[in-house]
């Protein structure tokens, strides 16, 4: 007989006992044994008086809020009698003992975090920190042109459309209710900058010396985009020539995967935390950081196993993330990803808790320049010249060197290349005339 997750021993009745029995009922209940050593073995100079039991479960319901009653017998362990006080898992969580809170992991107690605490709270009544209405927020924060957007993501190949007005949609979504605008509402549909759910990107040469960055806060929704975009910005894309006429695109990292991180990310976010998610993006790998730990009952190896059951830190978000078929199925995206990263013959995704938040790293791998043709230099310089056209149409070629950071030459070449495939063109003289972009 040895401690478990649901069984405590202790020698003696102390203020440790009920502490283990509060962390039984906020987690899945469980029992202590009095009278027993830590090796399991009963202690001989315990005893049972004759209103013991009922002592011990009356301090125990006065020191606990709410009051916990175990249930408390004597029960005979290799020939002594010992006394056995359990208790159910509690419905209403979390219990404390003195103020404190704590929970059972493994055959040992922890002392529940303030985010624990409120999170067992909201778990108690099926609900989620982003169901509540936030009395700072208004109708007048909010962008029914960003409602109606989310309505048409919803009805692409929907059989049943959503055909109601932005102000029934949210509603029916239970989005904003009769007494304001719950906190998903505003970090999905908000028509302004919101701070509460800023994401920092940045592409690192090592890890102090950054060469591009962007701060992100937008709606939810447009945060997926602006980070895909800012991503594709940053790494390589290759050519695999395979005698086709058309050349097989192959970015650095398996974009769908890359989204579905980022997605998980945007839905997993502990929002009440002041700390920032953040992307950064290195020359062999990016690092994907986002406030909240993995729930205390699921471990990595749960979460690559996929022996786990999925729980939205925030449901409201999540469920609007797959209405608009965004999310394919709660609980399968991980999985999704290692078979993205397998397929691409790229090393598995590192998924690790760390400090307050849950971190993904992904890896890339050395191209093979005997089957592609990198175009990664040409092609970005190509993308800045056409930026740069549409901005000003008479921008001299000395000028794009300078701004680019390349040679004359490089810009000529660059030039030269892209009036052959017909996506620029040059009106007029060389001096007086302008760049047309095709």
């Amino acid at each position: 007989m040895q401690e478990d997750s649901q069984t405590e021993f202790k020698s003696s009745f102390t203020d440790a006992v009920i502490e283990s029995l509060v962390a039984f009922t906020n987690t899945k209940g469980g029992k202590v044994l009095l009278g027993i050593d830590n090796q399991g073995n009963p202690v001989k100079a315990f005893t049972i008086g004759g209103e013991s039991l009922q002592n011990w479960v009356n301090e125990v319901k006065n020191k606990t809020q709410p009051s916990i009653i175990p249930d408390a017998e004597i029960i005979s362990i290799q020939g002594k009698d010992v006394a056995s006080l359990s208790v159910q898992e509690f419905p209403i969580k979390p219990v404390s003992f003195k103020g404190r809170y704590f929970k059972r992991v493994r055959n040992s107690n922890h002392q529940l975090s303030l985010t624990e605490i409120s999170d067992l709270h909201l778990k108690s009544f099926n609900s989620s920190w982003d169901s509540y209405i936030n009395p700072e927020y208004t109708m007048d924060a909010l962008s029914l042109d960003k409602v109606r957007d989310f309505v048409g993501m919803c009805n692409k190949d929907r059989e049943v459309r959503i055909e109601d007005d932005p102000l029934t949609v949210l509603a029916k979504f239970e989005l904003i209710k009769a007494s304001g605008v719950t906190n998903a509402c505003y970090l999905l549909f908000a028509n302004r900058d919101i701070f509460s759910a800023n994401m920092e990107l940045g592409r690192f040469d090592t890890a102090t010396s950054i060469k591009d960055s962007l701060s992100v806060r937008s709606d939810l929704f447009a945060e997926v985009e602006y980070v895909i975009n800012f991503v594709r910005k940053h790494i390589n894309k290759s050519y695999i020539i395979s005698g086709d006429p058309q050349r097989e695109e192959r970015w650095q990292y398996p974009i769908p995967a890359i989204r579905e991180i980022v997605i998980n990310m945007i839905v997993h976010r502990d929002y009440t935390h002041y700390g920032d998610s953040s992307i950064k993006i290195f020359n062999d790998r990016i690092e994907f950081f986002n406030p909240g730990r993995l729930p205390g009952d699921i471990s990595i190896a749960n979460l690559l196993s996929g022996q786990y059951i999925s729980q939205a830190r925030n449901k409201k978000i999540a469920a609007t993330f797959k209405e608009a078929q965004l999310i394919e199925k709660y609980g399968s995206g991980i999985k999704r990803i290692q078979e993205a990263f397998a397929d691409y013959g790229l090393k598995a995704p590192l998924f690790e808790n760390m400090q307050h938040g849950f971190q993904v790293t992904v890896y890339s791998a050395p191209e093979l320049m005997s089957e592609k043709t990198s175009e990664k230099t040409s092609e970005k310089t190509s993308e800045k010249i056409l930026l740069m056209v549409i901005q000003n149409p008479t921008i001299t070629i000395a000028e794009l060197a300078a701004n680019i950071g390349v040679s004359n030459r490089s810009i000529e070449r660059n030039i030269s290349g892209l009036r052959k495939e017909k996506k620029l063109e040059r009106i007029g003289a060389d001096k007086g005339g302008f760049w047309k972009v095709l």
